[in-house]
């Protein structure tokens, strides 16, 4: 039968976890010392000699201003183009990764002096490829950063890598705008041909058909208006002369054509009273001074003169012996009057009937004018469009070879878009990258923690007791003592060469790491 008071009392004088570890992590230490010594001193001497033997890395930075803004871009805008990119960074990559630019490069690294195979070339290009770094750290800047074991190496590569990017950048940007001026050029001279076949073939198509000119249509169509209003107007004309030649025709019907007068005298008397009508007709529509009335004025007075000489003559007869009165046939003047009217008439009608055939054949033949035009309307039409399409981009075209030529200028006098060494290659005089005393100090960090995680690993994968507390947590029985283990002289003595042998190895860490300390402080690593 337990006594409770005496299990509260177990229970209270029980140490914790944590400190009956202690005595445990103690004892397997004793126990296995050399070998987790030996693994602290593998690690630390392993990691020092990794540290040592370590290649150092010298790199060397250089950058490069991209200068696009300067006093000829705006004195030159809108004639000139500037060869600019946008990524320099690529742009520089692969002027600098290029075949050319690696081949000086191998020469200046001193990579050439062993005569090496173009394999072994191939193999060195790329390892300088990969320690070199181009970046663009800004807009206008590009950085070249290279990495060698050699200080000096590393310094001319750098530097050289800079002027080969500038010198190959510009030789580019001047070899892309000859390029394109030469390109321009070339489609100017092609389409100079264009122009010049489309004006010859619209110049040889104009001079076979006459009617293909401009404006032609409008003028045709105008003339096709005008003749049919004039044959409309002529069939106007003709159909009133008809109607007064009837008039004139159904006049002369009526009259008789032969009068007869008694005396001499009485037919100058009505021929003078005729021509007396005529001439008060005259003057009613011309002066005195018109030839049609100084006519009609010279017929009357020789008519007046006729007509005395009669007068007289008839006196002569009378006073000698009388005669017969003698009577004269005549031409009804009427008669005649309405005759030649009539016979105006019809000659006026014959001209107008003229004058519309006339003007119907004109008319007939600017309809088919027009329907010729027409028919060629399309094929003028396609050679004037080529001509005008040729001629637009031709135009178009001198203009951007202007441009493309001061382009070309700018870029060989290295006006527009220009390199300049920004911040230039320095001699590397530390090294970069992981160096001895990260090496070292990573090493012993890892020698320090191995052993312990690999002790308290072994302690709670381990499954034999170790401690009272263990029985006590395990079985849940107390603990009444325990007994400790009896060392004999022989295991006493083997204990203390293991003892000495682990204090060994541990004293030899900080001992190797002190001579590398020293000949690094001398410079001799």
């Amino acid at each position: 039968m337990s006594n409770p008071s005496l299990e509260w009392s177990a229970t209270e004088a029980r140490p914790s976890a944590v400190l009956a570890l202690v005595p445990v992590v103690r004892h397997e230490l004793k126990r296995h010392a050399v070998f987790y010594t030996g693994i602290f001193a593998a690690l630390a001497l392993a990691a020092l000699a990794v540290g040592v033997l370590l290649p150092k890395k010298y790199a060397s930075n250089t950058t490069i201003l991209v200068e696009q803004s300067n006093i000829i871009a705006p004195l030159m805008e809108g004639r000139a183009v500037a060869t600019g990119v946008t990524n320099r960074a690529t742009i520089a990559r692969e002027v600098a990764f290029s075949r050319k630019v690696m081949g000086e490069i191998l020469t200046v690294g001193g990579w050439m002096e062993d005569k090496p195979s173009p394999l072994q070339q191939d193999k060195q290009i790329e390892q300088i490829i990969d320690r070199t770094i181009i970046s663009n750290p800004r807009e206008n800047l590009i950085e070249i950063r290279y990495v060698d074991s050699d200080p000096t190496r590393a310094y001319k590569v750098t530097q050289r890598l800079a002027d080969l990017v500038i010198s190959e950048s510009l030789a580019t940007k001047e070899r892309e705008s000859r390029e394109a001026y030469g390109f321009i050029n070339s489609q100017v001279e092609q389409y100079h041909r264009k122009l010049t076949d489309a004006e010859a073939k619209l110049e040889t198509y104009r001079t076979t058909n006459p009617d293909a000119r401009p404006g032609i249509s409008t003028d045709v169509n105008a003339r096709i208006g005008e003749l049919r209003r004039q044959v409309e107007t002529a069939k106007l004309d003709l159909i009133d002369l008809h109607s007064q030649e009837s008039a004139l025709q159904s006049q002369l019907s009526g009259e008789s054509e032969i009068s007869t007068v008694q005396t001499r005298a009485g037919q100058f008397r009505a021929r003078l009273m005729e021509l007396q009508n005529q001439r008060d007709q005259l003057l009613l529509s011309f002066t005195e001074q018109h030839p049609d009335v100084v006519r009609a004025e010279h017929q009357i007075r020789d008519l007046e003169e006729e007509l005395g000489r009669e007068a007289a003559r008839q006196e002569s007869r009378m006073a000698g012996s009388p005669s017969t009165l003698e009577g004269t046939a005549t031409m009804n003047p009427l008669y005649g009057e309405l005759r030649s009217k009539l016979s105006e008439s019809r000659s006026r009608s014959a001209a107008v009937a003229s004058r519309v055939a006339t003007g119907e054949r004109l008319l007939s033949e600017e309809l088919a004018r027009s329907g010729r035009i027409a028919a060629s309307e399309s094929s003028l039409a396609e050679l004037t469009r080529d001509y005008e399409v040729n001629r637009d981009l031709y135009q178009d075209l001198l203009k951007r070879r202007e441009n493309a030529r001061v382009s070309m200028n700018l870029d060989a006098e290295q006006r527009g878009l220009s390199f300049r060494i920004q911040e230039p290659a320095a001699m590397p005089l530390r090294p970069t990258g992981l160096r001895l005393m990260h090496v070292a100090g990573a090493g012993l960090g890892a020698a320090f923690f191995t052993p312990l995680v690999l002790l308290f690993g072994v302690i709670k994968l381990d499954p034999r007791v170790r401690s009272p507390l263990q029985i006590e947590r395990d079985a849940a029985l107390p603990v009444l003592g325990t007994m400790p283990m009896y060392v004999t002289p022989n295991k006493r003595r083997q204990m203390l060469q293991r003892f000495a042998l682990a204090a060994f190895l541990f004293l030899l860490v900080p001992a190797a790491y002190g001579v590398a300390l020293a000949l690094k402080m001398v410079h001799a690593l």
